[in-house]
This record gives C-alpha cells, structure tokens and sequence, in this order.
C-alpha cells in the first residue's frame, strides 16, 4: 500500500476535497431524507382525504338516492383497497376496509329491504307449488322493472365488495360464495328451516331425516320455475355467467350440509338410526342430481358420508347387516328352491332364493356405494363385497359337506346351482364397466387390500383388463363346483353299474345270429341300467341348470362309455349274434337316451360305438384287418415296410378313429367266429 507521502499532487488535492466536501454530503442527504418522509405523509394524507371524500361522496349519494352512484363509490374504494395490498401502511388498510365495509352493509341494507318488499309481491319464496299465475297482472311491469333494478344492483355491489365476490378466484376445493341476489332470497327459506328442523321442535328428529331432506327438495321443485323465469334472464343480461336456480339449490343444500354433518355424528353408536340416515342421503343426492340436475361438478352430500369415522362405521354396519341377512336366507324355509320352478323360460340358471338373495343384496350394496364421489372408498366396499362372498362360499361348503351322502338329492343339486349361478354373475361384473374402472383405480392407488399377494405378472394382466378382481373368488367357487360335479357324476355312475351287473355277465358268446334286425329287443339284462340310465337324466335335468346340466350328461357318458368298454366288451367274447345284440343295445337304446339333448349322441361313446364297428364285421374284413394288424405290428417290431401304408389309414375307412391298432387286435381276438373255430 502506498503512503500519503507517495501519491501524485493531483491525488492529494482529490482526497482534499473530498473531505472538505463530506459534511455538506451528510447534510444533503439528511435533507433529501426528510423530503421522502414528507412526502410519503403527503400521499398518505391525500389517500386519506381520498377515503374521506369518497365516503363522503357515499353518504351524499345515499341522501338524494343516487344508488349508482354511491355503488361505484365503493368500487372506487375497493379498487383502492386492492392498490393498497402491497403497502406496508397496516393502520391505513384497516381504515379503509372498515370504511368499505361500513357502506356496503348500509348500501346492501337498503337494497335488501327493497329487494324483499318486491319478492313479497312476487309471492316470495315459494314455499307449495305455484299456481298458474302469481304475479299481479296490475302492476307487473313495475314490478319486473323493480326487480331488474334491484338485482343489477346487487350483482354491481357484490363485484365491488372482494369478500363476497362470485368473480375472484377461489380455491378449487372451496366453491365460489353464492351471488348476493340469492343470498337475500335464501333469508326466509333459512328461517323456515331452522325453525323446523334445529331444536326441540317434533319436526327435528333423528329418526326422521327424511322429513327436512324432502322439504328442501320440495322448495327446490317449488322455486325453480320462478328463479328461471325472473331471475336467470335478469342475470343473463347483468352479464353473470352464473345459473340462478343451480345457485338457489347451492344455497339450499349449504343448510343440509350442515344438518346432515351434525346428525350423522350423534348416529354413531345407533345402527339403525345410521342406517336409515345413509339411505335417506343417498336417495336425496339420486333425486338432487336427477330431478333438479344438479351438476355434477359441485358437491352435494355424499362427500359427507367419506368422513372417516362415518365411513368406517357404514362399512361396519354394511357388513353386520350383510352377514345377519346370510344367516335368516340361508335358514329360511325356501331357501334351497327357485322362486322361478314353475316359470320353465325364466328358470334357466335354477337359482335357489338364498342365492338370489344373496347376489341381490351384493347388487343393492354396488347401488348404494356406485355413486361415491372417492374411488379409494368404494374399493373398501368392494373389498367387503369379496369378502362376503367368500364368506357365503364357506356356508355353502359346509351345508354341502351336510348333503354329500346324497348328491343326488335336490338340496345337494341346488347347493350346486348356487355356486354355478354365483360365478356366472361373478364373471358378468368382472366386464363391468364400472368394475373394470374399479380395477384400474385398485391398480393405480395399489391398493394392497384388493392386490395383496398378487405377483407383478397378475397385478399386469389386471392393470390391461385381462383379469379381474374377481379372480380369486371364481377359482374357488370354480374348484367346489367341479368337487360337487365330481362327487355327483361318481354317485350316478355308481348306481348305473349296480344296474348293469347281470348285463356284463351276459351270455354273449352263446347268443344266436339274427340276420333281421327288425326283430331285435333289447337285452333284458340291460333294462335296469337303461332305466337307471333315462331316471338320472330326467333328474338331472329337472334339478341341475342348463349350463350344469350340460356337463352333467357329457361328463356321465364319458364315464358311462368307459366302463361299458372296460366291463362289458372287454371282458366278454362275443359271436355274431351277442356282438348283434351288443350294437343293437347301444345304438338304437342307450345312444337314444341322451339324442334328447345333442344331435349326434354316438360321439360321446366313441370307444363303444368303435368297439361296436370291430365286432360286427363281417367275418372276412375281419380276417383281412387282423392279418394287417398283426403283419404291422410285426414290421413295427422289425423297423422294416416303412413303405407300406400304416394300419391306422384302413381303420379310418372303417371308422374308427379313438380306438389305437392294438386295442382293435385285441377285440378283434374277442369274437367267436373264425373259420376253423
């Protein structure tokens, strides 16, 4: 650093002067200061005269009724106030504002008095509903002309007062304040309901929500011919892009809000009571939002019922109901038969009453929560409908675990038709609209109550709607519906073969040949299997739904062409004339029995009817296809005649397709008649 010594002439001179100059600096910019603040307490005194002057200006307007005038007064004080938001003047703002708000309650006093003497003779409000004419025919143009005034006004006077303006902006969560107009014309509706409904009057019970939930759509029916006609077409031309009667609804349903929150927090601890308040609410908001169309946009009452505490008690109360009405249809009298048993057309799934029942108090559980305005609550709901049918597929379980020493039974048929009719529904919701949108909801809130143990390749199939929510509950109804099936189908066939013992033991390596046909009966040994065989399906048809039914038959042929293979043709040998007869008892008898229900029953049968084919050949194409299946057999054995056509070719001319070569040698080696025999 250089010393004072070291500087140039010209540097000393410059810090000279700067010294001897500081003083008359300090000076200046004292004085400077003091002229800011002078200043500033000039503007705030104008700003004030200004306050004053234009409250001065209200008042003198008020005296000769310069309405107009005095409103734009005030919006010249509420533009003011909005010049002053970003000023650090506290005591000034406060001034102001209660300035404002001091003629803006005189100002809105005096409309207000004027505006209810015009709805009085306007017949205001309306409280039965309104005859063809209400307005004086005398002085109805005045009137409307008073009331055109008096609404403008208001409007003007709302717009200029920022507390309760319609137009500023507001949270979307927080709806706008309703219009001034229809805050005074709500004043007596208010009244009423107040007087009616708080208190210790009759009209307010809590048993009876019903009762102020009517009234207030009853006043909304009342009023809205009036808030259409004379007031939306003053609104419309005031420039207000608001709905007067969407407003006067608005308004109406703030006092049923709150009554509503009020009651429902002292039902807590009564079910039935709460119960009742829940579907009064639910109906209102059906008829709130169909018959007033009230828009969807704008809450009404259910957001009332998501509250925690209220929400977890109607679920808990859901469920109670739910479970005590399982036990009263499953122990009713007529539980285990169809309502529809003598309507053939309608009685095509032959669901018992509890399942019906049952299924319909799902359905009216979907109806009551379907309108919920939060999609994570009605994926809890949804989560108690699942639980309650598992819950009914465990008392369905037990009472067939009752039934199984007789699955031939007609409760043990209808336990089955339960379970077939239940998944059907089951698989009808799960490409329900409104349940695939609950699907994407549980998919996208991850919810762990409805997803809990799914892996990422399920959780996937149900985020692109491949699966459903109702997965889970299918699989296991699905697995007691085949157990059921099952159990039913071994019991059938069990009864059917006791009938059959005398026809495996038949003679038929000693019947004689019939070569007419036309004189062929059936084997007498085979009329209790047939029997058997035409009582069961008549049964099961009768008892079983059609879809039921369909597997029932199938599944019983498919057994019963099994052991008529096992037990009667192959271990028998046959002559011509037992092989006769064995075809003639499955074709033109058995095969019959069950044409009732498909156009080709042999199909079903394909190792008898087969079996059948091989038998009855004459006796050279029986020589000729022996020797070629034994001749095949033995090429087969060498790995050689690759060239040769296979052995399977000549039974397709015959007809036989199930039936593999070696089964066709051995009942080929199961006929009696061969040359030198």
């Amino acid at each position: 650093i250089k010393r004072a010594s070291d500087l140039s002439p010209t540097c000393q001179i410059q810090n000279i002067h700067l010294q001897g100059a500081q003083p008359w600096m300090d000076n200046l910019g004292q004085t400077l200061n003091q002229v800011d603040t002078i200043e500033r307490h000039m503007k705030y005194l104008r700003c004030l005269q200004h306050i004053e002057e234009l409250s001065a200006a209200v008042q003198q307007c008020l005296m000769t009724s310069s309405v107009w005038e005095a409103i734009r007064a005030v919006d010249s004080m509420a533009m003011l106030d909005a010049g002053l938001n970003q000023s650090g003047c506290s005591h000034l703002q406060n001034f102001l504002r209660e300035t404002l708000h001091f003629w803006h309650k005189i100002i809105k006093d005096r409309l207000a008095s004027d505006f209810e003497k015009v709805l009085t003779q306007l017949h205001w409000p309306i409280i039965s509903p309104p005859t063809q004419s209400l307005t004086p025919t005398t002085n109805c143009q005045e009137l409307n002309s008073q009331l055109e005034l008096l609404v403008t006004q208001l409007l003007a006077l709302q717009t200029s007062y920022p507390s309760v303006s319609p137009h500023l902006s507001t949270p979307p969560s927080q709806a706008p304040p309703l219009c001034l107009p229809i805050q005074i014309m709500l004043q007596p509706l208010s009244k009423r309901f107040r007087y009616h409904f708080y208190g210790n009057r009759q009209t307010n019970s809590l048993g009876k929500p019903e009762w102020y939930l009517t009234q207030v759509l009853m006043w909304m029916g009342n009023s809205s011919t009036f808030m259409e006609e004379k007031i939306q077409p003053i609104l419309e031309r005031a420039g207000a892009t608001i709905s007067a009667r969407v407003e006067l609804c608005r308004g109406l349903l703030s006092l049923v809000q709150e009554k509503v929150a009020s009651d429902a927090s002292r039902l807590l601890y009564d079910d039935m009571i709460f119960c009742h308040l829940v579907e009064e609410v639910l109906q209102f908001e059906k008829e709130l939002r169909s018959n007033q169309l009230y828009p969807a946009v704008l809450p009404g009452l259910l957001h009332l019922l998501l509250e925690d505490a209220i929400l977890q008690k109607w679920l808990t109360v859901e469920k109670k109901m739910a479970v005590e009405k399982m036990d009263a249809m499953l122990s009713a009298e007529g539980a285990w038969s169809s309502q529809y048993k003598d309507i053939s057309d309608m009685d095509e799934l032959k669901a018992p009453d509890c399942a019906e029942t049952f299924m319909t108090l799902l359905q009216v559980i979907t109806e009551r929560y379907r309108t919920l305005p939060c999609p994570s609550a009605q994926l809890k709901f949804l989560g108690l409908q699942r639980e309650l049918v598992d819950d009914f597929r465990i008392r369905l379980t037990q009472v067939m675990k009752e039934e199984s020493r007789c699955p031939l039974g007609a409760r043990y048929c209808a336990i089955l038709n339960a379970v077939n009719y239940i998944c059907t529904i089951l698989g009808d919701w799960g490409d329900n609209v409104f349940f695939l949108q609950l699907q994407q909801a549980a998919v996208s809130l991850g919810e762990e109550g409805l997803l809990g143990g799914l892996g990422i390749m399920e959780v996937g199939r149900l985020a692109s709607l491949e699966g459903s929510l109702f997965e889970g509950l299918l699989a296991l109804l699905d697995r007691l519906k085949g157990d059921m099936m099952g159990r039913l189908l071994e019991w059938t066939i069990r009864e059917i073969t006791e009938k059959a013992r005398p026809y495996c033991q038949d003679r038929w390596l000693s019947l004689p040949s019939q070569h007419d046909q036309s004189t062929m009966t059936l084997s007498s040994s085979a009329c209790p299997m047939m029997l058997c065989v035409r009582d069961r399906l008549l049964n099961l048809h009768q008892v079983l739904s059609l879809s039921l039914f369909q597997l029932a038959w199938q599944g019983l042929a498919e057994r019963l062409d099994n052991f008529l293979y096992q037990d009667v043709i192959l271990s028998n040998h046959f002559s011509d004339g037992g092989a006769a007869q064995l075809q003639f008892d499955m074709t033109r008898n058995l095969f019959p029995l069950f044409g009732h229900y498909c156009k080709r029953p042999e199909n079903f049968f394909k190792h008898v009817k087969e079996a059948c084919i091989i038998l009855c050949l004459n006796v050279g194409s029986a020589i000729l296809l022996r020797n070629l299946l034994k001749e095949s057999e033995e090429e087969m054995r060498d790995w050689a005649g690759a060239e040769d056509p296979p052995p399977e070719s000549a039974l397709h001319e015959l007809g036989v397709y199930c039936l593999a070569p070696c089964d066709v040698l051995i009942l080929l080696n199961l006929r009696a008649s061969w040359p030198g025999q």
